[in-house]
Protein backbone atom coordinates (compact mmCIF):
# COMPACT_ATOMS: atom_id res chain seq x y z
CA UNK A 1 0.00 0.00 0.00
CA UNK A 2 1.03 3.64 0.13
CA UNK A 3 2.22 5.56 3.13
CA UNK A 4 -0.95 5.00 5.10
CA UNK A 5 -0.14 6.35 8.56
CA UNK A 6 -0.78 4.30 11.67
CA UNK A 7 -3.20 7.05 12.60
CA UNK A 8 -5.23 6.32 9.48
CA UNK A 9 -5.23 2.61 10.24
CA UNK A 10 -6.42 3.33 13.78
CA UNK A 11 -9.19 5.52 12.42
CA UNK A 12 -10.31 2.64 10.22
CA UNK A 13 -10.46 0.31 13.20
CA UNK A 14 -12.42 2.78 15.30
CA UNK A 15 -15.06 3.53 12.69
CA UNK A 16 -15.41 -0.10 11.65
CA UNK A 17 -16.07 -1.23 15.20
CA UNK A 18 -18.68 1.51 15.51
CA UNK A 19 -20.37 0.34 12.31
CA UNK A 20 -19.95 -3.42 12.41
CA UNK A 21 -23.49 -4.05 11.17
CA UNK A 22 -23.54 -1.51 8.32
CA UNK A 23 -23.81 -2.57 4.71
CA UNK A 24 -24.54 -0.97 1.37
CA UNK A 25 -26.36 -1.80 -1.83
CA UNK A 26 -25.42 -0.88 -5.34
CA UNK A 27 -27.18 1.15 -7.96
CA UNK A 28 -27.66 -0.46 -11.38
CA UNK A 29 -24.56 -0.32 -13.56
CA UNK A 30 -26.65 1.39 -16.23
CA UNK A 31 -26.87 4.45 -14.00
CA UNK A 32 -23.16 4.95 -14.51
CA UNK A 33 -22.73 4.28 -18.21
CA UNK A 34 -22.13 6.68 -21.10
CA UNK A 35 -19.45 8.81 -19.47
CA UNK A 36 -18.01 11.67 -21.48
CA UNK A 37 -14.71 11.70 -19.70
CA UNK A 38 -13.43 14.78 -21.45
CA UNK A 39 -16.45 17.04 -21.04
CA UNK A 40 -15.67 20.22 -19.13
CA UNK A 41 -17.95 21.13 -16.24
CA UNK A 42 -19.42 24.00 -18.28
CA UNK A 43 -18.75 25.17 -21.84
CA UNK A 44 -18.41 28.87 -21.04
CA UNK A 45 -14.93 30.23 -20.35
CA UNK A 46 -16.05 31.91 -17.13
CA UNK A 47 -18.49 29.29 -15.96
CA UNK A 48 -17.89 27.80 -12.50
CA UNK A 49 -15.75 24.69 -12.14
CA UNK A 50 -17.83 22.14 -10.27
CA UNK A 51 -16.34 19.86 -7.64
CA UNK A 52 -18.07 17.43 -5.30
CA UNK A 53 -17.44 16.64 -1.64
CA UNK A 54 -18.91 13.45 -0.20
CA UNK A 55 -18.93 13.30 3.60
CA UNK A 56 -20.53 10.97 6.13
CA UNK A 57 -21.66 14.07 8.00
CA UNK A 58 -24.45 12.13 9.68
CA UNK A 59 -23.65 8.53 10.52
CA UNK A 60 -23.88 5.90 13.25
CA UNK A 61 -20.45 7.04 14.45
CA UNK A 62 -21.89 10.39 15.53
CA UNK A 63 -22.13 13.98 14.36
CA UNK A 64 -18.98 15.82 13.23
CA UNK A 65 -16.82 12.68 13.27
CA UNK A 66 -16.06 13.00 9.55
CA UNK A 67 -16.64 16.67 8.73
CA UNK A 68 -13.09 17.97 9.22
CA UNK A 69 -11.79 17.33 5.67
CA UNK A 70 -14.97 18.80 4.18
CA UNK A 71 -14.67 21.96 6.26
CA UNK A 72 -11.02 22.40 5.36
CA UNK A 73 -11.67 21.93 1.64
CA UNK A 74 -14.62 24.35 1.64
CA UNK A 75 -12.52 26.95 3.45
CA UNK A 76 -9.82 26.64 0.80
CA UNK A 77 -12.26 27.06 -2.09
CA UNK A 78 -13.86 30.09 -0.45
CA UNK A 79 -10.39 31.57 -0.01
CA UNK A 80 -9.54 30.74 -3.64
CA UNK A 81 -12.74 32.24 -5.03
CA UNK A 82 -12.19 35.45 -3.12
CA UNK A 83 -8.93 35.77 -5.03
CA UNK A 84 -10.34 35.15 -8.50
CA UNK A 85 -10.71 31.38 -8.63
CA UNK A 86 -8.91 29.34 -11.29
CA UNK A 87 -8.05 31.41 -14.37
CA UNK A 88 -10.95 33.68 -13.50
CA UNK A 89 -13.42 30.85 -12.95
CA UNK A 90 -14.87 30.25 -9.48
CA UNK A 91 -14.98 26.78 -7.97
CA UNK A 92 -18.56 25.70 -7.25
CA UNK A 93 -18.73 23.17 -4.42
CA UNK A 94 -21.50 20.57 -4.38
CA UNK A 95 -21.77 18.72 -1.08
CA UNK A 96 -23.45 15.41 -0.39
CA UNK A 97 -23.97 13.72 2.98
CA UNK A 98 -24.13 9.96 2.46
CA UNK A 99 -25.35 9.29 6.00
CA UNK A 100 -22.56 6.79 6.58
CA UNK A 101 -24.27 4.06 4.54
CA UNK A 102 -23.42 2.28 1.31
CA UNK A 103 -26.83 3.11 -0.12
CA UNK A 104 -26.36 6.79 0.65
CA UNK A 105 -22.85 6.77 -0.74
CA UNK A 106 -24.01 5.31 -4.07
CA UNK A 107 -26.73 7.96 -4.21
CA UNK A 108 -24.17 10.71 -3.61
CA UNK A 109 -21.91 9.34 -6.33
CA UNK A 110 -24.83 9.23 -8.77
CA UNK A 111 -25.95 12.76 -7.88
CA UNK A 112 -22.54 14.40 -8.11
CA UNK A 113 -21.15 12.55 -11.13
CA UNK A 114 -24.24 12.13 -13.30
CA UNK A 115 -26.49 15.00 -12.31
CA UNK A 116 -24.13 17.76 -11.19
CA UNK A 117 -21.40 16.65 -13.64
CA UNK A 118 -18.57 17.57 -11.29
CA UNK A 119 -15.04 17.60 -12.68
CA UNK A 120 -13.66 15.85 -9.60
CA UNK A 121 -14.41 14.73 -6.08
CA UNK A 122 -12.29 16.33 -3.37
CA UNK A 123 -11.60 15.37 0.27
CA UNK A 124 -13.98 12.42 0.28
CA UNK A 125 -14.53 11.14 3.84
CA UNK A 126 -16.92 8.21 3.62
CA UNK A 127 -17.57 5.61 6.25
CA UNK A 128 -18.71 3.12 3.59
CA UNK A 129 -17.33 4.09 0.18
CA UNK A 130 -19.65 1.70 -1.68
CA UNK A 131 -19.65 3.94 -4.77
CA UNK A 132 -15.87 3.88 -5.24
CA UNK A 133 -15.99 1.40 -8.14
CA UNK A 134 -18.53 3.63 -9.92
CA UNK A 135 -16.33 6.68 -9.46
CA UNK A 136 -13.42 4.77 -10.98
CA UNK A 137 -15.59 3.40 -13.81
CA UNK A 138 -16.64 6.96 -14.68
CA UNK A 139 -12.96 8.00 -14.60
CA UNK A 140 -13.69 10.87 -12.26
CA UNK A 141 -10.60 11.80 -10.25
CA UNK A 142 -11.18 11.55 -6.51
CA UNK A 143 -8.50 13.74 -4.97
CA UNK A 144 -7.15 13.72 -1.42
CA UNK A 145 -9.73 11.40 0.13
CA UNK A 146 -9.31 9.90 3.59
CA UNK A 147 -8.47 6.17 3.41
CA UNK A 148 -11.05 5.00 5.94
CA UNK A 149 -11.59 1.86 3.87
CA UNK A 150 -9.55 0.06 1.22
CA UNK A 151 -10.87 1.95 -1.85
CA UNK A 152 -7.83 4.17 -2.34
CA UNK A 153 -5.58 1.10 -2.56
CA UNK A 154 -8.01 -0.69 -4.89
CA UNK A 155 -9.20 1.49 -7.78
CA UNK A 156 -7.57 3.68 -10.43
CA UNK A 157 -8.59 7.35 -10.59
CA UNK A 158 -8.81 7.47 -6.77
CA UNK A 159 -5.97 9.43 -5.16
CA UNK A 160 -5.87 9.18 -1.38
CA UNK A 161 -4.32 11.93 0.70
CA UNK A 162 -1.37 9.67 1.68
CA UNK A 163 -0.66 8.19 -1.75
CA UNK A 164 -0.45 4.52 -2.72
CA UNK A 165 2.11 2.03 -3.98
CA UNK A 166 -0.49 -0.64 -4.78
CA UNK A 167 -1.40 -1.64 -8.38
CA UNK A 168 -4.95 -0.25 -7.93
CA UNK A 169 -6.30 -2.57 -10.61
CA UNK A 170 -9.57 -3.42 -8.88
CA UNK A 171 -8.04 -5.76 -6.31
CA UNK A 172 -7.21 -4.37 -2.89
CA UNK A 173 -3.49 -3.89 -2.28
CA UNK A 174 -1.58 -6.98 -3.37
CA UNK A 175 -3.75 -10.10 -3.56
CA UNK A 176 -6.18 -8.56 -1.11
CA UNK A 177 -3.56 -7.62 1.48
CA UNK A 178 -2.40 -4.15 2.46
CA UNK A 179 0.86 -3.16 4.09
CA UNK A 180 1.90 -0.73 6.79
CA UNK A 181 5.20 0.17 8.42
CA UNK A 182 6.48 0.21 11.99
CA UNK A 183 7.77 3.78 11.95
CA UNK A 184 5.64 4.97 14.87
CA UNK A 185 6.98 2.24 17.15
CA UNK A 186 10.54 2.84 15.93
CA UNK A 187 10.15 6.54 16.74
CA UNK A 188 9.21 6.04 20.39
CA UNK A 189 11.89 3.41 20.82
CA UNK A 190 14.63 5.59 19.35
CA UNK A 191 13.60 8.99 20.65
CA UNK A 192 12.21 8.08 24.07
CA UNK A 193 13.72 4.73 24.95
CA UNK A 194 10.33 3.03 25.22
CA UNK A 195 10.51 -0.72 25.76
CA UNK A 196 7.10 -1.84 27.09
CA UNK A 197 3.91 -1.03 25.20
CA UNK A 198 0.28 -1.79 25.98
CA UNK A 199 -2.43 -2.31 23.37
CA UNK A 200 -6.02 -1.78 24.52
CA UNK A 201 -8.94 -3.10 22.48
CA UNK A 202 -12.57 -4.11 22.73
CA UNK A 203 -13.76 -7.71 22.51
CA UNK A 204 -15.14 -6.84 19.09
CA UNK A 205 -13.76 -8.25 15.79
CA UNK A 206 -12.57 -5.04 14.08
CA UNK A 207 -11.06 -3.65 17.26
CA UNK A 208 -9.33 -6.93 18.12
CA UNK A 209 -7.99 -7.36 14.57
CA UNK A 210 -6.39 -3.91 14.58
CA UNK A 211 -4.95 -4.55 18.04
CA UNK A 212 -3.28 -7.71 16.70
CA UNK A 213 -1.70 -5.67 13.89
CA UNK A 214 -0.33 -3.16 16.40
CA UNK A 215 0.98 -6.02 18.55
CA UNK A 216 2.78 -7.51 15.53
CA UNK A 217 4.41 -4.17 14.72
CA UNK A 218 5.52 -3.58 18.29
CA UNK A 219 7.03 -7.05 18.56
CA UNK A 220 8.83 -6.54 15.24
CA UNK A 221 10.47 -3.50 16.86
CA UNK A 222 11.48 -5.49 19.95
CA UNK A 223 8.91 -4.26 22.46
CA UNK A 224 7.51 -6.22 25.35
CA UNK A 225 3.79 -6.07 24.61
CA UNK A 226 0.99 -6.03 27.16
CA UNK A 227 -2.43 -6.76 25.66
CA UNK A 228 -5.59 -5.50 27.35
CA UNK A 229 -9.10 -6.29 26.16
CA UNK A 230 -12.30 -4.85 27.61
CA UNK A 231 -15.93 -5.70 27.09
CA UNK A 232 -17.47 -3.51 24.40
CA UNK A 233 -20.77 -3.15 26.28
CA UNK A 234 -19.44 -2.94 29.85
CA UNK A 235 -15.76 -1.97 29.74
CA UNK A 236 -13.83 -2.02 33.01
CA UNK A 237 -11.21 0.62 32.25
CA UNK A 238 -10.12 0.90 35.86
CA UNK A 239 -8.91 -2.69 35.86
CA UNK A 240 -7.01 -2.06 32.62
CA UNK A 241 -5.43 1.09 34.05
CA UNK A 242 -4.34 -0.74 37.19
CA UNK A 243 -2.68 -3.46 35.13
CA UNK A 244 -0.92 -0.88 32.95
CA UNK A 245 0.55 0.58 36.11
CA UNK A 246 1.61 -2.82 37.44
CA UNK A 247 3.21 -3.80 34.12
CA UNK A 248 5.15 -0.53 33.87
CA UNK A 249 3.97 0.32 30.38
CA UNK A 250 5.89 3.11 28.66
CA UNK A 251 3.39 3.52 25.82
CA UNK A 252 -0.32 2.91 25.39
CA UNK A 253 -1.84 2.28 21.96
CA UNK A 254 -5.50 1.52 21.43
CA UNK A 255 -8.18 0.30 19.07
CA UNK A 256 -11.08 1.97 20.85
CA UNK A 257 -13.29 4.98 20.18
CA UNK A 258 -12.85 8.56 21.42
CA UNK A 259 -15.30 8.11 24.30
CA UNK A 260 -13.50 4.95 25.38
CA UNK A 261 -10.15 6.74 25.20
CA UNK A 262 -11.42 9.50 27.47
CA UNK A 263 -12.65 6.95 30.00
CA UNK A 264 -9.37 5.03 29.82
CA UNK A 265 -7.41 8.23 30.45
CA UNK A 266 -9.63 9.11 33.40
CA UNK A 267 -9.06 5.64 34.88
CA UNK A 268 -5.29 5.97 34.36
CA UNK A 269 -5.28 9.24 36.30
CA UNK A 270 -7.39 7.71 39.05
CA UNK A 271 -4.98 4.81 39.67
CA UNK A 272 -1.82 6.85 39.08
CA UNK A 273 -0.72 5.09 35.88
CA UNK A 274 1.81 7.40 34.24
CA UNK A 275 3.22 6.67 30.78
CA UNK A 276 5.68 8.26 28.40
CA UNK A 277 2.97 8.55 25.75
CA UNK A 278 -0.69 7.73 25.29
CA UNK A 279 -0.59 7.52 21.50
CA UNK A 280 -3.78 8.54 19.74
CA UNK A 281 -4.82 8.72 16.08
CA UNK A 282 -5.22 11.58 13.67
CA UNK A 283 -8.97 11.86 14.27
CA UNK A 284 -8.20 12.98 17.81
CA UNK A 285 -5.56 15.51 16.70
CA UNK A 286 -7.92 18.39 17.40
CA UNK A 287 -8.25 21.57 19.45
CA UNK A 288 -10.94 19.95 21.62
CA UNK A 289 -8.53 17.82 23.67
CA UNK A 290 -8.93 19.90 26.84
CA UNK A 291 -12.69 19.41 26.65
CA UNK A 292 -12.62 15.76 25.55
CA UNK A 293 -10.18 14.77 28.33
CA UNK A 294 -11.26 17.30 30.93
CA UNK A 295 -11.25 14.77 33.79
CA UNK A 296 -7.75 13.40 33.19
CA UNK A 297 -5.10 16.16 33.22
CA UNK A 298 -2.08 13.84 33.63
CA UNK A 299 -3.09 11.50 30.84
CA UNK A 300 -4.19 14.45 28.71
CA UNK A 301 -0.68 15.90 28.86
CA UNK A 302 0.75 12.53 27.84
CA UNK A 303 -1.25 12.47 24.59
CA UNK A 304 0.77 12.13 21.40
CA UNK A 305 -0.45 11.99 17.81
CA UNK A 306 1.30 10.85 14.64
CA UNK A 307 0.42 11.35 10.99
CA UNK A 308 1.63 12.36 7.55
CA UNK A 309 0.80 16.07 7.46
CA UNK A 310 2.19 19.20 9.08
CA UNK A 311 0.81 20.11 12.50
CA UNK A 312 -2.05 22.61 12.15
CA UNK A 313 -0.50 24.52 15.08
CA UNK A 314 2.75 25.24 13.18
CA UNK A 315 1.82 28.78 12.21
CA UNK A 316 5.46 29.70 11.59
CA UNK A 317 5.00 27.83 8.31
CA UNK A 318 3.44 29.97 5.55
CA UNK A 319 1.05 27.27 4.32
CA UNK A 320 -0.22 26.52 7.82
CA UNK A 321 -0.62 30.20 8.56
CA UNK A 322 -2.67 30.57 5.38
CA UNK A 323 -4.93 27.73 6.50
CA UNK A 324 -5.36 29.15 9.99
CA UNK A 325 -6.03 32.69 8.76
CA UNK A 326 -8.73 31.44 6.40
CA UNK A 327 -10.38 29.28 9.05
CA UNK A 328 -10.54 31.78 11.91
CA UNK A 329 -14.31 31.52 11.84
CA UNK A 330 -14.33 27.80 12.66
CA UNK A 331 -15.15 26.95 16.28
CA UNK A 332 -12.48 24.27 16.42
CA UNK A 333 -9.44 23.23 14.43
CA UNK A 334 -8.15 19.79 13.55
CA UNK A 335 -5.57 17.92 11.53
CA UNK A 336 -8.29 16.52 9.29
CA UNK A 337 -9.35 20.08 8.41
CA UNK A 338 -5.80 20.85 7.35
CA UNK A 339 -5.73 17.70 5.21
CA UNK A 340 -9.01 18.76 3.57
CA UNK A 341 -7.39 22.11 2.80
CA UNK A 342 -4.42 20.22 1.30
CA UNK A 343 -6.78 18.10 -0.84
CA UNK A 344 -8.41 21.25 -2.23
CA UNK A 345 -4.97 22.72 -2.92
CA UNK A 346 -4.09 19.55 -4.84
CA UNK A 347 -7.18 19.78 -7.04
CA UNK A 348 -6.54 23.47 -7.66
CA UNK A 349 -2.94 22.88 -8.75
CA UNK A 350 -4.14 20.18 -11.16
CA UNK A 351 -6.93 22.40 -12.51
CA UNK A 352 -4.56 25.32 -13.02
CA UNK A 353 -2.27 23.07 -15.04
CA UNK A 354 -5.26 22.24 -17.25
CA UNK A 355 -6.67 25.74 -17.56
CA UNK A 356 -5.12 26.40 -20.97
CA UNK A 357 -6.62 23.32 -22.62
CA UNK A 358 -9.79 22.99 -20.53
CA UNK A 359 -10.46 21.84 -17.00
CA UNK A 360 -11.84 18.38 -17.77
CA UNK A 361 -12.01 15.15 -15.85
CA UNK A 362 -9.47 13.59 -18.22
CA UNK A 363 -6.94 16.39 -17.91
CA UNK A 364 -7.19 16.62 -14.12
CA UNK A 365 -6.92 12.84 -13.84
CA UNK A 366 -3.86 12.77 -16.09
CA UNK A 367 -2.19 15.42 -13.93
CA UNK A 368 -3.00 13.48 -10.75
CA UNK A 369 -1.70 10.25 -12.23
CA UNK A 370 1.67 11.93 -12.63
CA UNK A 371 1.72 13.30 -9.07
CA UNK A 372 5.05 12.32 -7.56
CA UNK A 373 6.32 13.96 -4.42
CA UNK A 374 3.37 16.34 -4.07
CA UNK A 375 3.37 18.31 -0.79
CA UNK A 376 0.53 20.90 -1.04
CA UNK A 377 2.98 23.73 -0.38
CA UNK A 378 4.65 21.77 2.38
CA UNK A 379 1.53 20.59 4.24
CA UNK A 380 2.03 16.93 3.32
CA UNK A 381 4.93 14.54 3.52
CA UNK A 382 5.72 13.99 -0.20
CA UNK A 383 2.98 11.83 -1.69
CA UNK A 384 3.63 9.15 -4.29
CA UNK A 385 1.55 6.88 -6.54
CA UNK A 386 3.66 4.09 -8.02
CA UNK A 387 1.67 0.85 -8.71
CA UNK A 388 4.40 -1.57 -7.69
CA UNK A 389 3.85 -5.15 -8.94
CA UNK A 390 5.00 -6.57 -5.58
CA UNK A 391 4.64 -5.15 -2.07
CA UNK A 392 7.80 -3.63 -0.60
CA UNK A 393 9.49 -5.61 2.17
CA UNK A 394 10.77 -2.40 3.75
CA UNK A 395 10.49 1.30 3.11
CA UNK A 396 11.90 4.61 4.27
CA UNK A 397 8.96 6.35 5.89
CA UNK A 398 8.67 9.79 7.48
CA UNK A 399 6.11 10.91 10.02
CA UNK A 400 4.72 13.98 11.71
CA UNK A 401 4.67 13.81 15.51
CA UNK A 402 3.04 16.13 18.04
CA UNK A 403 2.23 16.01 21.74
CA UNK A 404 -0.43 17.86 23.68
CA UNK A 405 0.49 20.43 26.33
CA UNK A 406 -2.13 22.37 28.28
CA UNK A 407 -1.99 26.06 27.48
CA UNK A 408 0.01 25.50 24.29
CA UNK A 409 -1.94 22.88 22.35
CA UNK A 410 -0.22 20.41 20.01
CA UNK A 411 3.54 20.87 19.98
CA UNK A 412 5.45 19.46 17.01
CA UNK A 413 8.32 17.10 17.78
CA UNK A 414 10.96 17.64 15.12
CA UNK A 415 10.42 18.17 11.40
CA UNK A 416 8.21 15.69 9.59
CA UNK A 417 10.49 15.57 6.55
CA UNK A 418 13.51 14.46 8.58
CA UNK A 419 11.83 12.22 11.16
CA UNK A 420 12.28 9.19 8.95
CA UNK A 421 13.03 5.49 9.40
CA UNK A 422 13.77 2.46 7.25
CA UNK A 423 11.18 0.02 8.55
CA UNK A 424 9.65 -3.33 7.58
CA UNK A 425 6.24 -3.39 5.89
CA UNK A 426 3.78 -5.78 7.52
CA UNK A 427 0.76 -7.20 5.73
CA UNK A 428 -2.77 -7.10 7.06
CA UNK A 429 -6.25 -7.91 5.84
CA UNK A 430 -8.42 -4.79 5.48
Amino acid sequence: MGRRSRGAEAAIAVVVLALSTACGSRLPESDFEHRDRGAPSEPADRAPIRVGIITSATSPVGGNAFTGPRDGAKAYFEHLNARGGIAGRPVEVHECDDGGSGVGNNECVHELIDEERVVALVATTALDYAGAARVSHARVPDIGGQPIGAAYDTYPHLYGIYGSLAPRDGTTGWDGKQYGGTEVYRYFKREHGARTAAVVSYNQPASAAYARLVERGLKAEGYKVVTEQVDFALPNFRAVAADLKDQGADLVFDAIDTHGNARLCEAMDDVGAEVTAKVTNIQNWTSTVAEDYKDSPRCRNALWATGSSRNYEDTDEDAVRGFRDATKGLRTHSQWQLEGWAAATWFTDAAKACAGQGVTRACVDDHMNRSQGYTADGLLIPVRFERLPEPPESRRTCLSVARWEDGRGWISQGDMNTTCFDVPQLSYQP
